[in-house]
């Protein structure tokens, strides 16, 4: 499962920026629905990966992002589903469609031992 290589990379990132001393309470990572990333897979992963390292114990925050496509010659946009469908609504064009977002997958955040801004963050994924 490749979820497992995406966590340890997430940790390892995340890790290079620790300050001194300091242990991360939270990641926030988001992910598109086209990454190719099961949440769930991935959440399991990284609370195993965390052992031993300045993450361990903390929360991982999966934050969802919905695909979005553009057809270029007609500039309709769309949310093209999953598996996506990326032939234009409107005009019907299947060249020169862009996707606007649905691949990431990024650390947007990430709270450290004693950020109140991580006692905020809700429970969910």
């Amino acid at each position: 499962m490749h979820e497992m290589s995406i966590a340890l990379a997430v940790i390892e990132q995340v890790a290079e920026k620790a300050p001194p001393g300091a242990t991360a309470e939270c990641v926030r990572l988001r992910v598109g629905e086209l990454a190719g990333v099961v949440p769930d897979a991935l959440s399991f992963c990284f609370d195993l990966a965390c052992a031993g390292t300045p993450l361990s114990g903390s929360r991982l925050l999966v934050e969802p992002v919905t695909a979005l496509a553009r057809c270029e010659p007609c500039a309709r946009e769309w949310h093209p589903g999953m598996p996506p469908d990326l032939c234009c609504p409107g005009c019907g064009s299947g060249t020169d469609v862009v996707l606007l977002s649905g691949r990431e997958l990024e650390v947007s955040a990430v709270h450290w031992s004693g950020d109140p801004a991580c006692a905020a963050v809700p429970e969910e994924r």
